[in-house]
């Protein structure tokens, strides 16, 4: 997954040094209208900056949430050599409130519902898996359908 710095320096410390570490059972789903990078947080939606109603969605940790490595859709446990990952299940957020929602262009998986550490990130993609910019009228439905978060391994 595109992973964040310091997620990278927790499962190298675990891996490598013999450092305990926690994995959430659940990651908190966030959107960015700037998309992260593995040493920068991006530019999350915030009720602040007009987005009344966002706020981070909840997304255990199960087979079923995600796809594994052979494919989208799968539900066991990895095994294949696909680079990425994707949803398995649809993600909704309320609706846009007051204003638009524009420039979705990435999302990211923390480990707390507010503040907290960006952990995994990737791209909003079309059902061809191409990146794409998703915007959201007043009242709109923000759903992120099957397949729609994307999550290359790297």
């Amino acid at each position: 997954m595109s992973l964040s710095q310091y997620w990278l320096n927790k499962l190298v410390d675990a891996n490598l040094r013999a450092q305990s570490i926690t994995f959430p059972a659940t990651r908190h789903l966030a959107l960015f209208t700037v998309a992260p990078t593995r040493s920068t947080t991006g530019t999350e939606l915030t009720t602040g900056a007009g987005f009344t109603g966002y706020a981070r969605q909840p997304f255990a940790a199960s087979l079923t949430n995600w796809s594994g490595t052979q494919g989208a859709g799968t539900t066991a446990v990895s095994s294949g050599t696909n680079d990425y990952v994707t949803n398995n299940v649809a993600v909704t957020f309320s609706a846009a409130l007051t204003a638009a929602w524009p420039g979705i262009v990435a999302w990211g998986f923390f480990d707390a519902a507010t503040a907290g550490n960006l952990l995994e990130f990737g791209s909003i993609v079309n059902v061809a898996g191409t990146p794409v910019t998703r915007s959201f009228t007043i009242d709109d439905p923000v759903v992120f359908p099957i397949g729609a978060l994307k999550s290359v391994l790297a």
